[in-house]
Parts: C-alpha cells; structure tokens; sequence
C-alpha cells in the first residue's frame, strides 16, 4: 500500500488541535494500559492497520501481556480483562459504532460504578480521537511502521 500524502505535513496548522488533545486525553488520569486498551479495541473496530500495529507495540513496551492483546478482540470470552476496563471496552464499541448502536442505556449503566463523571468524559473524548486517527490513517493510507516524522511532536 501506498500512502495518499503526509497528513501532518499537509495540515500544520490542523494537526497539532488532535495532537494537543491526544496530550491531554493521555495525561488525563486514565490508566496508560487502559488507554491503550481503548486505542486497540477501536482500531480493530474500524480496520486500521497503523493503529493496531502502534498501540500495541506501545502497550507491549509499557507492559502489556500478549495474551490480553491477541484476545481483545474477543474480550467478552476472555477472563483477562477487570470490570473496569470491560465497562471501557464496551463504552468503545458503543461509541466507534454509534450509527448502529445509539450509544445503549446499558452500556451506559455499565459504567458508572467503574467510572467518575469525568471520567467517563475523559474516556469518551479518547474514544472520539482515536476514531479520528483512524480515519485519517485509513483515508490516507498510513503505512504500519512507518510514522511521518512531524507526528512525534
């Protein structure tokens, strides 16, 4: 595959509100694991191979276990996950696939005791940017592997 164009060079002016709220999402006070939990899960949804490919090398460099992430996409099955982060993955499903799901009463539910109201902000703008990554690393055809150079800002 080969990339369309160099996203963060053809927009720098753009490109550095979404880095700024990646900033502020991650150093929010949501677990980094859980983070990247979060980031994973929605790219799988949406297909994004760069993506996939960087969060979960990221989360296998900040300690992630294999098997959590080979599982993820089946986390429902799987006894690796807390409470917490199943309340997280599903608000992740919800919200990646909000056409479909309206963003269920239930899913909702499922969160409060797991999470504070800010928290559940919090975790829903993460959700909201890394749809956003994906739509852009997908409609420009990002390559795994390889990150343009401005994007490290």
């Amino acid at each position: 595959m080969t990339p369309r164009m160099n996203y963060f060079a053809a927009a720098p002016k753009l490109l550095p509100a979404m880095i700024g709220l990646e900033k502020a999402v991650t150093s929010s006070g949501l677990e980094h694991g859980l983070i990247e939990l979060v980031k994973t899960r929605a790219s799988q949804i949406n297909g994004c191979a760069f993506c996939i490919d960087m969060h979960t090398r990221d989360a296998m460099k900040a300690g992630e276990s294999p098997a959590r992430l080979f599982l993820l996409d089946a986390w429902r099955e799987a006894p690796h996950y807390t409470d917490r982060e199943r309340a997280a993955l599903a608000w992740t499903e919800a919200l990646t696939l909000v056409a479909e799901t309206h963003a269920p009463d239930e899913v909702y539910d499922g969160l409060r005791p797991h999470f504070t109201d800010e928290e559940m902000v919090q975790l829903s703008l993460l959700i909201g940017a890394i749809n956003v990554w994906n739509r852009l690393a997908i409609g420009f055809r990002a390559v795994p592997g390889q990150l343009p150079a401005t994007a490290a800002a």
